[in-house]
């Protein structure tokens, strides 16, 4: 660990006592910070969990209606009822704030109700099952992204607020502290030195 290059100084030594206190604080806040977001962090990782289970469950429910679909109907039959979307939808992107760190909100913004995108005639139960479930689906598949994303940006938050920890905690407190002891010691030795200059002075004086 390199040392710090100052000058034996009062002035100095009263600057860096300054600096080492306010790296104190901040090592003090920064710490309190990343442990109050692996908190939120395990949080979000085990809603991100059962959200990961409802969707699987969701699409091995849907996709298994799927496959019954097809068996009971031809493949142009299903082409021709799924050419159209069963409901107008977007996805609106917007900005909230997790710990004053930003993440993505999504929103999905969809029509109100639910209509099939094809008459009954030519289609089987099994499809408007599949149909409801991917539609039902939908807005939970958002929502796990949107649960992902902020996993993701808080973990690397946390991992960049461990490295400024460790570099206050490790290198410059550490620093601080032995320029001041190296400082103090020679402002020490500088004060023996003028209190012995003194004393052989005051006895020269005396003998003569």
């Amino acid at each position: 660990m390199a040392s710090l290059q100052v000058k034996p100084t009062r002035m100095e030594l009263s600057n860096l006592k300054k600096k080492r206190k306010v790296a104190v604080r901040g090592h003090k806040l920064m710490k309190d910070k990343r442990d109050e977001m692996v908190r939120r962090f395990i949080l979000y990782v085990r809603q991100n969990q059962a959200l990961r289970k409802q969707v699987e469950e969701k699409l091995a429910a849907a996709m298994q209606a799927f496959v019954l679909a097809r068996a009971s109907m031809s493949a142009e039959a299903i082409e021709e009822a799924l050419c159209y979307p069963a409901r107008p939808a977007s996805i609106e992107v917007g900005t909230q704030y997790v710990l004053s760190i930003s993440v993505p909100q999504l929103k999905l913004a969809e029509d109100q109700g639910f209509d099939y995108p094809y008459g009954f005639m030519t289609t089987s139960a099994e499809l408007d099952g599949a149909v409801q479930a991917f539609a039902e689906v939908l807005p939970m598949l958002i929502q796990l992204a949107e649960v992902e994303k902020i996993c993701n940006r808080l973990a690397d938050e946390i991992e960049k607020t461990r490295r400024r920890v460790n570099a206050l905690e490790y290198v410059m407190i550490p620093q601080f502290d032995e320029a001041i002891r190296a400082i103090t010691m020679k402002l020490d030795e500088n004060e023996r030195g003028n209190l012995t200059r003194l004393m052989k002075t005051k006895d020269m004086i005396a003998n003569r």
